[in-house]
């Protein structure tokens, strides 16, 4: 903003009487003890009766609180009133007022190469360019911290220099307008020669924007003024809180504090969930009059906030702006008025509004809309599509989509301190839906944790965010994350019913804490056996599959940095392994890792996930959606970790298991008004999870014969619990192991263990059905010898051919058991496989006829 515009604006602003501090002197007096007090060890505090009433309080906050009032103290009287030059360099994250720079880590190590003059092929250039890579310095994964040392074996100057607070902002507005390198660079150079290593080190941590001192914004801001957290909530600007809240007398009026038209808000945010769903039930505050929660998709996209307001000099009469969570101003692209010309959304916005809306403030998500698939695209081709519809509306190309949640404010009157449902009333009365354009966020009643689990799973298989748990009676926080609002992600969801086992192909290298060590790492499969067929492919090639960090404890870290150390092999872009399938191929190397292991000198994880969607950014073409950690597998290896082939059969598996899951959801919720709820009964560990139906034995059909079933029956629709429970109850035992030749392995569905044991071509895994028949057949025969049948074609669900083949002798040739008796249904199958000659009678088809009458008569 130009001299003259501020002062019109900010007529009555704050003036300093003095210079500004030094620089060196931000650093001295308030980043480096901020930081050292951050990492103070923690311990007991103490009795403050056995030290004494005047005791000198210990507590990291009170020193932190010390340490910023301290620096506020000076500021005001050795600078004056206006402390906004010196937030800008704290808060460097929440200054709105200085453009980007357009550095991130890369293109800033470029830039200060070139200022040190040192060639792309030295170590120290390498140092910057792989700055998250381990090796013996203290500050790896910190690339600040990287850039000091490499710039103290090289200063300009080693005494602290003798530019202001103020000298620096001038030379960062200058930086943040100087777009391209060679314009850059200059600046750059005037930095280092007026400044030494650590005050470069503290300006580099101010252009990433990324300062980490241990004090929060709201923390300094309110060692400031007992208002400037409430200001910078509703307003989002640092200068308005620095130059309006500059004297302690000053307080803010009720209108001041709330929120305000065209001025950028800080949103209320959505707390992080719980592990139990009941307790995030509880805490949405129902009671027996109001015993309703919200239930809402999580949208995955840009949190943003559409202002409206009326102005005669825009075509229309209306003018908008549109901010994100971050307060960056979107205005230039979706628009300012509803003829906009790069209006990327505006221009659709004319019947949007009820006839009587004045203004509005609304809060949603600005999505992504692929029309031709219609479907929502994942977050990151928000802006893309935004400046394609600016360029041509009539591509029917993908699109920017605004979904609103909440409306804020109505007609001059602010809603945040009404209901969240009479916020939505107020939503209902003055947005019009405008078809993928702009719509009201739908949402689900809800009264019980149950209800939550079935929207949940339709999520997972829409590949969704996840959902979003509101309290309807509750009031619109800025700036905090409560309990009104709550995450519910799939992540801690087992959506397959054995967590998977991978082999680990690769090594990435962490920020920050994790700084200098391997934080995440790429999971891989072993090839399918049609690609083994291949000539690129060996049984030690894997496919890139997804990449894990969450759930990794500090004690996981280290345990597999014992089991690889050694081992890890740096990647290679121009000479990729050829052991390693990436997504994109050797041209593109998506996901490509930054250390490599061979998968026959690899570790096992077991991972968790969601669900899978497709993606051509890992090999296999799918990835996991949510993969969390949850052990390093020491009794696996490379042979036994998950293969392409084992994965299908695992993700099918999934899919029925979830169909079976709503199925019995569907069930329950019909059921659940006329069942009265009973008190369930405590299971030990190991012992029957309910008391079925089958109190003892009925037979003693299977005595002395062990079995291991694998799944439920399908048809009729019998569960595993049962199956077992029925075994029981005719005499035989349950294992939960094939390792005995003499078990039998009993499923009707080729589940992961299933299509092992058949992979190995030696056993005979059983369906439920020869059950059912020997227990028919010992009924029927009661008071004769009882036998156990023996095996028929059609009891098998896999096993050899060659004893598949040698059960026919069981049947005659209309596949008729010569050892048990048939049932009606069986019957009838025979009967139409039949004809005339074969029942040895003349009128075949009617004979026929009146043999299945009666048949089904019976």
């Amino acid at each position: 903003m130009a001299s003259d515009d501020m002062e019109a604006k900010y007529p009555n602003r704050p003036r300093n009487h003095s210079a500004t501090l030094p620089f060196h002197e931000l650093i001295t007096l308030f980043f480096v003890p901020l930081q050292q007090n951050k990492h103070k060890p923690k311990g007991p505090v103490l009795n403050r009766k056995k030290i004494g009433p005047h005791a000198q309080s210990t507590s990291v906050n009170d020193i932190r609180n010390s340490i910023i009032d301290r620096f506020i103290d000076k500021w005001k009287k050795q600078v004056g009133p206006d402390i906004y030059p010196a937030f800008r360099l704290i808060m460097p994250d929440k200054d709105r007022d200085r453009a980007m720079y357009g550095l991130k880590e890369m293109s800033l190590g470029k830039l200060i190469v070139r200022m040190l003059k040192i060639t792309k092929e030295s170590d120290d250039a390498k140092s910057l360019t792989n700055w998250k890579y381990g090796n013996k310095a203290t500050m790896a994964g910190d690339f600040a911290g990287r850039c000091y040392e490499v710039i103290k074996q090289r200063p300009f100057k080693s005494d602290f220099g003798k530019l202001t607070v103020g000298d620096v902002n001038e030379m960062l507005d200058e930086l943040s307008a100087a777009q391209r390198e060679e314009h850059q660079l200059p600046i750059m150079e005037r930095f280092y020669k007026q400044m030494n290593p650590e005050e470069l080190l503290w300006l580099i941590r101010m252009i990433l924007r990324q300062m980490k001192i241990g004090a929060t914004e709201k923390t300094i801001l309110e060692r400031w003024h007992t208002d400037a957290d409430t200001l910078f909530n509703v307003s989002s600007s640092l200068r308005r809180v620095c130059w309006e809240l500059h004297d302690d007398k000053i307080k803010l009026s009720d209108d001041q504090s709330g929120l305000t038209l065209m001025q950028c808000f800080q949103p209320q945010l959505a707390a992080f969930q719980m592990r139990s769903m009941e307790k995030m039930v509880e805490k949405m505050k129902l009671s027996e009059e109001d015993p309703v929660f919200w239930i809402e998709e999580k949208l995955d996209g840009e949190r943003m906030q559409l202002h409206m307001v009326e102005d005669d000099t825009k075509p229309g009469g209306k003018r908008f702006g549109f901010w994100s969570r971050k307060a960056k101003d979107y205005a230039y692209l979706y628009g300012n008025n509803f003829e906009d010309p790069n209006g990327a959304l505006t221009r659709y916005l004319k019947g949007a509004f009820h006839e009587g809306v004045r203004n509005i403030i609304l809060d949603g998500e600005m999505m992504t809309w692929d029309p031709s698939e219609g479907t929502y695209v994942p977050f990151g081709h928000l802006k893309t599509a935004a400046l394609n519809e600016q360029k041509n509306q009539y591509a029917n190309g993908t699109r920017p989509f605004l979904v609103v949640f909440d409306c804020l404010y109505l007609n001059d009157k602010p809603l945040t301190g009404y209901p969240l449902r009479s916020r939505r009333e107020a939503l209902e009365k003055s947005l019009i839906n405008v078809e993928k354009r702009i719509e009201k966020h739908t949402y689900t009643e809800a009264c019980t944790a149950a209800e939550i689990e079935p929207i949940l799973r339709k999520c997972v298989e829409d590949s969704t965010e996840g959902l979003v748990l509101k309290n309807p009676r509750s009031i619109y926080q800025l700036n905090t994350r409560n309990d009104d609002w709550m995450k519910v992600k799939p992540e801690y969801m087992t959506e397959f019913g054995d967590n998977l086992d991978c082999i680990v192909i690769g090594g990435y290298y962490g920020t920050g804490k994790r700084g200098g060590m391997l934080s995440s790492f790429l999971c891989g499969l072993k090839p399918s056996a049609n690609q083994l067929l291949q000539e690129d492919f060996t049984p030690t090639t894997c496919l890139s599959f997804f990449k894990v960090g969450g759930g990794i404890s500090a004690g996981d870290y280290q345990e597999i940095r014992h089991l690889t150390d050694g081992k890890w092999i740096p990647w290679n872009v121009k000479n990729p392994p050829s052991e390693i399938k990436l997504g994109g191929g050797t041209a593109r190397q998506y996901e490509r890792p930054d250390m490599w292991i061979k998968a026959e000198e690899s570790i096992v994880f077991e991972v968790k996930a969601a669900s899978v969607h497709y993606t051509d950014q890992f090999a296999f073409g799918s990835t996991l959606r949510f993969p969390r950690f949850k052990r390093i597998r020491k009794d696996k290896d490379f042979h036994s970790a998950l293969s392409v082939d084992e994965f299908k059969l695992l993700n099918e598996r999934a899919k029925e298991e979830r169909a079976e899951k709503q199925f019995q959801i569907d069930d329950a919720r019909r059921k659940k008004r006329s069942t009265k709820r009973t008190k369930r009964e405590m299971v030990v560990a190991g012992q029957d999870e309910q008391v079925h139906a089958f109190a003892g034995p009925k037979t003693s059909i299977f005595d002395d014969m062990t079995f291991f079933v694998l799944s439920e029956q399908l048809k009729p629709r019998t569960s595993k619990a049962d199956l077992e429970a029925m075994i029981k109850a005719n005499g035989g035992r349950i294992v939960q192991t094939e390792r005995d030749g003499k078990t039998i392995v009993i499923s009707d569905r080729n589940v992961v263990k299933a299509a092992a044991i058949k992979k190995t071509g030696q056993r005979l895994v059983i369906r439920p059905k020869w059950l059912y028949d020997c227990i028919r057949q010992a009924e029927a025969d009661i008071g004769h010898d009882q036998y156990i049948l023996p095996y028929e074609p059609n009891h098998i669900l896999s096993g050899p051919d060659d004893q598949i083949r040698k059960l026919e002798r069981s049947l005659d040739r209309f596949n008729d058991s010569y050892t048990r008796d048939v049932t009606v249904a069986e019957l009838m199958v025979l009967l139409d496989s039949m004809n005339g000659d074969d029942l040895d009678i003349e009128s075949g088809s009617e004979s026929l006829i009146e043999i299945r009458q009666l048949l089904e008569a019976s």
